[in-house]
């Protein structure tokens, strides 16, 4: 009989977040979506999330502390990727004479400002992040990112709770 176990749930994490990078990587090369700076800020929030993913898996930890560990840093990862996430999809819901002005592209930016100003100019966005671009069932590129942020917070959560469950019912 087949278990799930906490190191299927680590490894499903990444899958998915590997999948979503080829999916980004396909829209923009194929289809021709451009990635406005807080979709490359997206990008490597997934990046992140499916290397910690991958590492927790190859991992593995034994003791219920390397599963909070993990489960805490992928939390925070998913938060911050859906902040930046949210933050889009806010400025695409902007009626058209409320969306800041288009503003210099990733590049420009980060070769030319200092991080913390960079940052700043890349977080508050500008008219490209608020164009909306491919859509499906209603949901933008940011709305898909946002719940896939939401969904793999949940995963890497999960995947502690059941370690917890099958390290308690080892001993029990």
């Amino acid at each position: 009989m087949f278990k799930l176990s906490a190191r299927h749930g680590y490894l499903a994490g990444f899958l998915v977040c590997a999948g979503l990078i080829g999916f980004a990587l396909y829209l923009q090369h194929v289809v021709g979506e451009d990635p406005c700076p807080l979709c490359m800020v997206q990008r490597i929030a997934f990046i992140a999330l499916g290397g910690v993913f991958l590492l927790a898996a190859l991992h593995n930890p034994r003791s219920r502390g390397g599963h909070v560990v993990y489960a805490a840093t992928l939390s925070l990862l998913a938060i911050a990727g859906g902040a930046v996430a949210g933050r889009q999809v806010w400025l695409q819901s902007l009626p058209k004479h409320l969306v800041p002005e288009c503003g210099p592209g990733l590049d420009f930016i980060i070769s030319r400002f200092p991080l913390s100003k960079a940052l700043d100019l890349i977080l508050r966005g500008s008219g490209e992040c608020a164009e909306k671009g491919w859509t499906f069932l209603g949901l933008t590129i940011a709305g898909w990112s946002l719940v896939w942020f939401v969904l793999l917070g949940l995963l890497a959560i999960g995947s502690a709770i059941l370690a917890g469950r099958q390290r308690h019912m080892r001993f029990a």
